[in-house]
């Protein structure tokens, strides 16, 4: 088998073993095309040629191209992935990336919306009629269970137990995950039920036809009312998470719980809140201590 069909059926074993996204296997494909296109420029025909001197000059070669050093931190997992399976199959006899390393991303904390912004977003401008009670709930839960945007617009309403207050939401890699449900997130959906109906298998967040809302109606939504209320920041669904979860760990101080309740596989991922909740306290300290005021 050439390269090409290595990673022809790598790609398809991510789709049908690992259940990649099908934007996830679109990344892998982009970023493996790149290395393909650099072997054939180096005469290079198989992956068992390749030396970690010559990905030292492919990883060179895309930094001089302009891409940035995150993506080629992802260019270089995506190879990471292809050329541990090939070792596991026994295609490849050592690896190619011993030892290379790509340029250090310096990572930007996230937004978040404080305690007050949060409640003012979410409850919104009173509005009851049927946009505006679809409009609530939607935010409400944001807010409550920090879903992401595919998590709630897949959601239907089989997946929601009001009574007990929890949501069964399809995280990535088709990872399921129990996440609790706020009080006001609770009250919201009931109002949503009762104005629109709830059959068990009907998308809890409907569109056009009774279909389940569009990931960019949701988009196009929030920034409304964001303007509508005047808000100065970029509101948008991602945000609503990112602030779930710096209130979650401002509170609680609960790492791993917070990691849980986002369906983060890796618990790196969710540390990036521990900044922002330094940030809150270093606050807090220069307001509060006499002698605290930092330059």
């Amino acid at each position: 088998m050439d390269a090409q069909g290595q990673v022809d059926a790598w790609l398809a074993r991510l789709r049908s073993e690992r259940k990649a996204s099908p934007h996830t296997v679109d990344g892998y494909r982009r970023d493996l095309a790149k290395l393909l296109g650099y072997m054939q420029t180096q005469n290079i025909t198989a992956f068992d040629a390749l030396q970690p001197h010559r990905m030292r000059g492919f990883v060179a070669a895309e930094h001089r191209a302009g891409l940035s050093p995150k993506s080629l931190q992802r260019l270089l997992s995506s190879c990471r992935s292809l050329f541990r399976q090939l070792t596991r199959e026994g295609m490849l006899s050592h690896d190619p990336l011993a030892g290379v390393r790509g340029p250090k991303v310096h990572r930007k904390l996230p937004v978040v919306l404080d305690v007050d912004e949060a409640t003012a977003l979410v409850e919104g401008d009173g509005n009851d009629d049927a946009l505006g009670v679809r409009d609530r709930a939607m935010l409400e839960l944001f807010y409550s269970s920090g879903l992401r945007l595919s998590e709630l617009t897949g959601l239907h309403w089989l997946d929601l137990d009001l009574e007990s207050g929890e949501v069964r939401v399809l995280g990535k890699g088709s990872k399921t995950r129990i996440v609790p449900v706020g009080r006001h997130a609770i009250a919201a959906l009931r109002a949503l039920a009762q104005a629109e109906g709830h059959a068990p298998e009907s998308p809890v967040f409907r569109g056009r036809n009774g279909a389940p809302i569009s990931p960019r109606t949701v988009q196009a939504r929030m920034k409304t009312l964001a303007l509508r209320q005047g808000f100065a920041k970029h509101v948008h669904p991602h945000l609503l998470r990112h602030t779930f979860a710096s209130h979650m760990l401002e509170s609680s101080g609960d790492l791993r719980a917070v990691q849980e309740l986002l369906g983060h596989a890796d618990i790196a991922t969710t540390q990036i809140y521990t900044h922002l909740d330094f940030q809150h306290l270093a606050k807090v300290y220069d307001a509060a201590h006499p002698r605290a005021r930092r330059k």
